[in-house]
């Protein structure tokens, strides 16, 4: 909770550089917001487990706002790099992550800024929620010096302190993750790993190797199927014989959860997350959620699937919306306070796209360094014999 204490009291600070009337009126109704709520979630369905997560949730006024405000600008992010995909500013592979950010706040909320979390392509939403700047994350998708990965990365490579990416291999993250969980066990620090994959991943024969050997040493790997209903433009019923992901694991135990619930997931993280440091061996997690772009940029979405499905899982459960409805409707926070938060997210938003635009691209004597995080410089091989490139750790 460390990262999130630090995300909003820079917030709280930005807040209260605004117009001096607008930080009267807050001042002033602070004290009438409910600071502290229970909810009902969804009961997870269980596998090879007695007992499940709590089906009770408390959220904290502050909690709340700080979920709202990451949730929100996650997904302003990605309408905006939309929007420069189209511009033909951003080019290449992307995968973008709206309607699934109860999924990627969820899991933050529920584990420890020292954990550790690997996924998939679709990564720009996880980019955010550990620790990287929208300016750095936008900046990389357009190729910039300024992105996170010093603009060689692009959308499926971005990395920060214990994300290992954003890859590209379909399924390849989940036995890297189940080497990292090893690295914790073998450590001995307590920590955890968050191997994310897609429901169109989910049959890859190295997933369930990784799931053998993470049985075996009892690893504490917390192994995510991220089920999105379509792996690229084929539904799950097309593509898998059985759609119980959260059992794929057989012997190891699972949990389906409500992926469009921030709470649920939460809540769910947080019984896994403890069961791995139990030392009871891994746990294998099914999140129900739903993607409204296409598999990617070049996949308009609609083909496989109608306007009205996609408008439907909008307009009844959009995770953004059951958060902010939650908050407002149990006064622990105002219609005004929810639109100045958009505004300032809008702002961010507007500030990181102008400098993904005009940041310069990385020189061509840059192509090859950071090979190794640490070594003298070295010369690399170019397309030929002849050519030879120097890299600078």
């Amino acid at each position: 909770d460390l990262y999130f204490l630090c995300v909003y009291r820079s917030l709280m600070c930005h807040s209260l550089s605004l117009q001096g009337a607008r930080m009267v009126a807050s001042t002033r109704s602070f004290a009438d917001f409910t600071p502290q709520a229970s909810f009902d979630v969804k009961k997870c369905e269980l596998h090879r487990l007695d007992e499940g997560p709590s089906e009770t949730a408390v959220l904290t006024r502050e909690q709340g706002l700080q979920y709202y405000r990451i949730m929100q600008t996650m997904r302003r992010m990605e309408l905006k790099a939309d929007q420069l995909y189209k511009q033909k500013i951003i080019r290449g592979f992307c995968h973008l992550y709206d309607g699934q950010e109860a999924c990627a706040m969820g899991i933050e909320a529920g584990i420890n800024p020292t954990d550790h979390l690997i996924t998939a392509y679709r990564a720009h939403g996880y980019t955010f929620t550990r620790g990287v700047s929208v300016r750095e994350i936008l900046a990389e998708l357009t190729g910039r010096r300024g992105g996170v990965a010093k603009g060689k990365g692009g959308s499926m490579h971005m990395y920060a302190k214990h994300f290992y990416g954003g890859n590209g291999i379909v399924g390849a993250q989940v036995p890297l993750g189940a080497g990292v969980a090893l690295a914790c066990q073998y450590q001995g620090n307590n920590q955890v790993c968050v191997a994310l994959y897609g429901d169109g991943a989910a049959n890859q024969g190295q997933i369930f190797e990784s799931f053998n050997m993470a049985a075996l040493w009892k690893l504490p790997c917390i192994f995510i199927c991220e089920n999105n209903k379509f792996g690229m433009g084929t539904s799950v019923e097309r593509s898998s014989a059985s759609t119980d992901y959260f059992k794929r694991g057989d012997y190891i135990p699972g949990i389906k959860v409500d992926g469009m619930d921030v709470l649920c997931v939460r809540e769910a993280i947080k019984f896994a997350a403890d069961y791995c440091r139990a030392g009871k061996g891994p746990i294998v997690m099914e999140l129900e959620t739903y993607r409204y772009h296409g598999h990617s940029m070049s996949d308009p979405g609609v083909s496989y699937r109608s306007r009205e499905e996609i408008q439907e899982v909008r307009s009844k459960s959009d995770p953004i919306t059951m958060l902010k409805e939650r908050m407002l409707s149990n006064n622990m926070a105002s219609v005004e306070e929810i639109k100045e938060i958009d505004v300032e997210i809008r702002k961010v938003i507007e500030d990181a796209a102008q400098f993904a635009i005009s940041d310069p691209e990385p020189p061509l004597d840059e192509l090859c360094n950071h090979i190794f995080a640490n070594n003298p410089p070295m010369e690399v091989r170019g397309t030929n014999p002849w050519v030879k490139l120097k890299s600078v750790s």
